[in-house]
């Protein structure tokens, strides 16, 4: 797209809340930002006046194409904002370092009778959600902790229809709603305590203990009274180990954030009735030549996008851009008037403070760490060039494995080191289409040599340019002499000559060169040969994963997919309901029929199916 069509873009501009997105040559999201008027803020960014950072300035260098959003109120851009963040990941914005993975506490209060789960996905259906946890261990702990004190199911709805107690009930870890050995109200009871106790509401916790824990004596009822009595003590001791920062009973969350080096940490205590029960901290990517309240704002703005509490104030270590609608979006999210301060003198200004020197602590173990990986990493990749005779330590090293299961559903993946370090957004996944039956060698052949075929044609200009345009310095086949060469033959039948290639062998992990009798066997303490295993161990990792994948949706078709009248709204709302094909076939046909979208004689249909495709698999063994 010519400079020209841009600037006519830019013209067009409305001047009206929304979110605009830059792309560069290849069409790829590389910042996404909101703005009150999307005309000021947009131009902005191409005045020749200013003293844009050099992060902008290499932003702007790189944006061909431009899109915008209007909204209908700065809040609603604000929320789309960080939906498009979340989804595309763009180069240029404040990255929340892997966000996806820190798991919940997930509490199924929608249910008859709630269970506790860990989830990584906090969904809109009525479940309360408390985290997420950065340190899984210690939601482990609390979870352990949360079913000791307060035993409550942990079977699944399919197998408490069932009727039967299990082992659990048996031992005392379980109250047995499914045999009617305590009520409804009872077991909400419990729930209710359980809530409590994640909420940071412990002093009504022991009050409403205490309370029963009487009772109970007055009722001459000593075991039951015994065991409130450990659960008090429990709960009491958990209260013990909480700092009280403040004198009121207020409900708060702190957050600052530390900065230095190149780096951010972003850091969260939650204070709840003027007492610390927990903390979260999270690294920011993407800071660069940012202002403080920029790096806060988006900071917060992320943060809060995926947490499902909020608190009725903040106290912030530095002042928001855009504070009044970052304000409302948390007010409409939490129901109720949220207040955001920055604290400048008094208990709540030495609260931020204490927040901050926790989040600076964190920031400087991660920078000693990051550097002493990274001299680690150079001494790695300098060893690499000179054990394996390299012109130069090799900065973008590829991978390549294949997996299958007797040929099944075969498939190569391809895994990118940069720098001794992994860059996923370049790695590369093969379905492999050619081969027939378990023929790991050609499977090879095909999968590197589609790679480098794509290479050539970015290169000649058939297509837009993408990860395959990079070249490596070093390529790794995951195996021995027989994939190594059918590996060499397809990149020499794409004309590609003069990369090193070397195959690794599991096992004795020896790294083989075409032309040379003997392997090449590196220390097993060498920093460069523990490099290429980890590079060789994520690609066989990612391999799997696509493999299984692939595996899972085949099975699932040929069971559901195929049974007439199933179509994928039934199919998702049976999988929601059972949770898999297995308890999907142990199901009576009324618990089938009573699922969104079923009926009777659909459930019979798919009860008659199950069981077939049961008996024709136990036949087929």
């Amino acid at each position: 797209m010519g400079i020209g069509h841009l600037e006519d873009k830019i013209n067009r501009l409305p001047d009206q809340p929304g979110v605009y997105l830059m792309l560069d040559s290849r069409g790829n999201i590389i910042y996404v930002g909101k703005a009150t008027s999307l005309k000021n803020r947009v131009r902005s960014y191409f005045r020749p006046s200013g003293q844009p950072s050099a992060k902008v300035r290499a932003m702007v260098a790189k944006v061909e194409d431009l899109e915008y959003i209007i909204t209908d109120s700065p809040v609603e851009a604000l929320i789309l904002e960080n939906n498009l963040i979340k989804e595309h990941r763009p180069r240029y914005n404040i990255d929340l370092k892997d966000d996806k993975t820190y798991p919940y506490l997930k509490v199924t209060v929608q249910d008859r009778y709630p269970r506790i789960l860990v989830t990584r996905l906090v969904q809109k259906d009525g479940a309360r959600y408390f985290g997420p946890y950065t340190r899984a261990g210690a939601m482990h702990e609390t979870l352990k902790l949360l079913r000791r004190l307060f035993p409550v199911r942990t079977c699944t709805d399919h197998v408490l229809q069932q009727g039967r107690a299990c082992l659990n009930a048996h031992i005392g870890r379980c109250p047995a709603p499914c045999t009617g050995q305590i009520s409804e109200e009872q077991y909400r009871s419990v729930v209710a305590e359980i809530l409590m106790f994640l909420e940071g509401r412990q002093e009504d916790l022991v009050a409403r203990l205490q309370a029963r824990m009487a009772e109970a004596a007055e009722n001459l009822e000593y075991e039951r009274a015994a065991r409130l009595r450990d659960q008090l003590r429990a709960v009491e001791a958990v209260l013990a180990e909480q700092k009280i920062v403040t004198g009121g009973l207020e409900d708060q969350d702190v957050v600052a954030v530390a900065r230095g080096e190149g780096a951010a940490c972003g850091q969260v205590f939650f204070v709840r009735a003027g007492k610390v029960v927990g903390r979260e901290h999270f690294f920011l990517g993407g800071t660069d030549d940012m202002t403080r309240p920029a790096i806060m704002t988006a900071f917060v703005q992320q943060y809060y996008a995926r947490v499902d509490t909020v608190p009725r104030e903040i106290l912030l270590g530095d002042e928001l851009e855009d504070g009044e609608v970052v304000a409302e979006w948390l007010s409409r999210k939490r129901g109720s008037k949220v207040y955001l301060r920055v604290p400048r003198k008094g208990d709540k200004q030495k609260l931020v403070e204490m927040v901050h020197k926790n989040a600076m602590l964190l920031l400087e173990e991660y920078l000693l760490d990051r550097n002493r990986d990274g001299a680690k990493t150079a001494g790695a990749l300098q060893e690499l060039a000179e054990r394996l005779g390299l012109k130069a330590p090799p900065s973008r090293v590829e991978c390549f494995d294949i997996s299958n299961i007797q040929g099944s559903d075969q498939v190569g993946a391809m895994a990118v080191f940069v720098d001794g370090r992994p860059k996923p957004s370049e790695y590369r996944r093969f379905k492999v289409g050619t081969v027939d039956g378990p023929d790991d060698y050609a499977a090879m052949a095909e999968v590197v040599g589609r790679r480098f075929r794509r290479a050539g044609e970015v290169r000649d200009g058939e297509e837009p340019a993408s990860g395959f345009a990079s070249l490596p310095d070093l390529v790794i086949i995951d195996g021995g002499k027989g994939q190594l060469s059918a590996a060499l033959r397809a990149m020499a039948a794409c004309g590609v000559t003069g990369i090193p290639v070397y195959g690794l062998a599991k096992g004795e992990e020896y790294l083989f060169r075409p032309g040379l009798p003997d392997p090449i066997i590196l220390p097993r303490d060498s920093e460069g040969l523990r490099l290429l295993m980890r590079l060789r161990d994520e690609t066989h990792r990612f391999a799997v994963t696509y493999h299984r994948h692939l595996r899972g949706k085949r099975q699932q078709k040929s069971l559901l997919d195929e049974i007439p009248g199933i179509g994928p709204r039934r199919k998702k709302a049976l999988l929601q309901r059972f949770g898999s094909v297995a308890c999907l076939r142990e199901a009576e046909v009324a618990d089938i029929a009573a699922v969104d979208g079923m009926n009777l004689s659909l459930a019979e249909r798919v009860k008659e199916y199950l069981a077939g495709a049961g008996q024709r698999q136990q036949g087929s063994r």
